[in-house]
Parts: C-alpha cells; sequence; structure tokens
C-alpha cells in the first residue's frame, strides 16, 4: 500500500506571512497539530503546535546570560506576544517530507524516527497531501481485516 492511496489530499496550507494569531485559531478550533507553509505554490516550512509551545520556554541562553525564568504564569503570559508574530518567525523550514509512491510502512518508520504524528507528502517541493500515522493505521487496519475475513470464509 502506497502513501497516495492513504494521504489526505485536501490539505489546509499557509503562507510564511500568515499571522500566528490566525495559525493558533485554526490550530484550535479544527484541532490541527501541523499546517504546511506554500509559497509560490512550493513547501518551504510546516508549523507545529510543539513550535508554538517551544517558544514559550526559555533556551540554554538564557539560563546562562541570567534572563530566563521558569514562572510557568509569566511564561503563558508571553502567549500574547507569539500570536503577534508571523509563521515565517516560528516555522520549521527544513522540512522532512514523504513521496505518493513511498510504502506506508516505510513512511511510518519515518516518522516515527523522527517523532511525528503527521508529515508533508511531496513530489520534489510541490505539497501533494499530508500523512498522519491514524491515516496510516487505518488504512492497515482495514487491510488486514479484509484479508481475514477472506481467509475465514
Amino acid at each position: 500500500m502506497l502513501v497516495k492511496d492513504v494521504m489526505s489530499s485536501n490539505v489546509r496550507t499557509i503562507t510564511p506571512d500568515t499571522s500566528m494569531l490566525e495559525v493558533s485559531s485554526l490550530m484550535c478550533l479544527y484541532r490541527f497539530s501541523g499546517l504546511p507553509v506554500v509559497e509560490d505554490g512550493k513547501l518551504v516550512g510546516l508549523i507545529a503546535e510543539k513550535d508554538v509551545l517551544h517558544r514559550l520556554f526559555p533556551t540554554i541562553e538564557d539560563f546562562m546570560d541570567g534572563t530566563a525564568a521558569m514562572k510557568q504564569d509569566d511564561m503563558q503570559g508571553q502567549y500574547r506576544e507569539l500570536v503577534r508574530l508571523k509563521v515565517g518567525d516560528l516555522m520549521v523550514r527544513n522540512v522532512i517530507t514523504v513521496s505518493p509512491d513511498m510504502h506506508v510502512l516505510r513512511a511510518a518508520a519515518t516518522m516515527v524516527r523522527h517523532h511525528f504524528r503527521r508529515i508533508p507528502v511531496a513530489n520534489g517541493d510541490q505539497l501533494a497531501g499530508m500523512l498522519s500515522l491514524g491515516d496510516i493505521h487505518k488504512a492497515v487496519f482495514h487491510t488486514s481485516l479484509a484479508k481475514m475475513r477472506c481467509t475465514s470464509e
């Protein structure tokens, strides 16, 4: 079974200039854990909930220069500043992708290795869709059950 057989091809995309307030709203309202970033028809990045939340925490450099504080209420207050940014300020630029012609279990191995729940599907720099671990699990489940029913009859 190939990635193109189970991926979602109707994908919501955003641009580097999209406001983080809009992206955060989409993530919360529609339960998107990540969105591909496209510019001039090309996949240029990915923004995920973890990228947003990660920015609330101090860096090692902040601890070393003494400016870090681990007060959770203060850290949560920084969220207002985050949503004023643009996607291009937070997105991951070197996006790991899988090919539509890749076997789904090979794609799953890539996702597990990198601790991804979803991954963009691309032909070169052209976004073809998105693949989630749930898509893979559901496809393998249905295929396996269909085979079980055929052999038991």
